[in-house]
């Protein structure tokens, strides 16, 4: 039984999965001040996440980015699936990014100098893409060295009868 995954999708998934889960790590146990910051920028753009209190917010964010770092990173979690975790998660980055006044520079996408930091996980949601797609395109069933050879030799004898014929 193979893995879940290729190996062109090691790369991406390394790349973010090593860096998400850096992050997430960086955030465990952060100070009063800090969880204060992130959840004011959060609920901020999202509103919903005002009621939640601001040490829990942090927690929940870092363990959040530690699961995903380490479903991409864990080559055993079907790429569809890190992909589309991905996926979300960079796409609630970048509406931090999109709906936030001062991120962008004004009637463009192009960031201000605040908005450079964010910004530049947009890398992220086309990583996520691009594995949820390959995850869901159909692959070619693995043929075994023994299977290669059985259907060799079978082509062989196959041509034999032809050429007789």
């Amino acid at each position: 039984m193979g893995l879940p995954i290729t190996i062109s999708e090691i790369a991406p998934r390394i790349s973010a999965g090593a860096f998400i889960l850096n992050s997430g790590m960086g955030k465990r146990g952060v100070d009063e001040s800090a969880a204060t910051g992130m959840h004011g920028f959060a609920a901020g753009t999202y509103p919903f996440l005002k009621s939640v209190p601001p040490q829990q917010f942090a927690k929940a964010l870092s363990t959040t980015e530690i699961v995903l770092g380490a479903a991409l990173l864990t080559p055993f979690v079907p790429t569809a699936v890190a992909g589309a975790a991905l996926t979300a998660f960079s796409g609630g980055l970048l509406g931090l990014y999109l709906k936030t006044p001062g991120m962008r520079k004004p009637g463009s996408l192009a960031p201000t100098e605040a908005g450079l930091a964010i910004a530049k996980d947009s890398w992220l949601l086309g990583i996520g893409i691009g594995l949820f797609t390959r995850g869901l395109i159909e692959r070619k069933p693995r043929v075994t060295v023994k299977k290669a050879n059985k259907q060799a030799k079978q082509a062989a004898k196959d041509a034999r009868r032809a050429a007789r014929q």
